[in-house]
């Protein structure tokens, strides 16, 4: 089961990695899209590490892809986030420390549906998230990107 562990610099233990998350919103901007983890049965908004040879826009949206089945167009770009106190572990006991690029993404086709790396999905308020298992720390993305800012925070 992937862990994400919190500590005092524990990051630095970890191989640096790249990622990008994907906030979808429902038409009312009240809800966003999660999916439920096969790894860790845990809550989390598309995304995962960027590949050698895409650009962060091309990683975003093939998660999507890969982890919903809906195509989508990135919007903005909410922020950047990396945290020096977390490690993430995989079952094969790799560690990695993640800089992540979450970006908001509208729907442009596709069909919602699971894929290996997902067990459900749907829409959720924020209300709602308050009482699942997150994954990391995806709700703050969710949170950020209904800020609706110009300019992309940096955590």
């Amino acid at each position: 089961m992937t862990q994400v562990l919190y500590g005092e610099r524990l990051g630095r233990e970890g191989k640096l990695r790249v990622g990008c998350s994907a906030v979808l919103f429902d038409a009312k901007r009240e809800k966003a899209l999660l999916t439920r983890r096969a790894d860790n049965g845990r809550w989390c908004i598309p995304g995962g590490g960027l590949e050698a040879g895409e650009s962060v826009e091309e990683a975003c949206i093939r998660e999507v892809w890969e982890e919903t089945g809906l195509r989508a167009r990135v919007k903005r770009l909410i922020g950047v986030y990396s945290d020096p106190d977390q490690l993430v572990i995989y079952n094969d006991g790799n560690k990695a420390f993640f800089v992540v690029l979450s970006f908001e993404v509208e729907v442009t086709g596709g069909d919602l549906g699971l894929s290996d790396e997902t067990t459900e999905y749907g829409y959720f308020s924020l209300a709602e998230m308050d009482s699942m298992p997150m994954h990391g720390r995806h709700k703050d993305r969710v949170m950020d990107a209904l800020l609706g800012q110009a300019e992309a925070l940096i955590q």
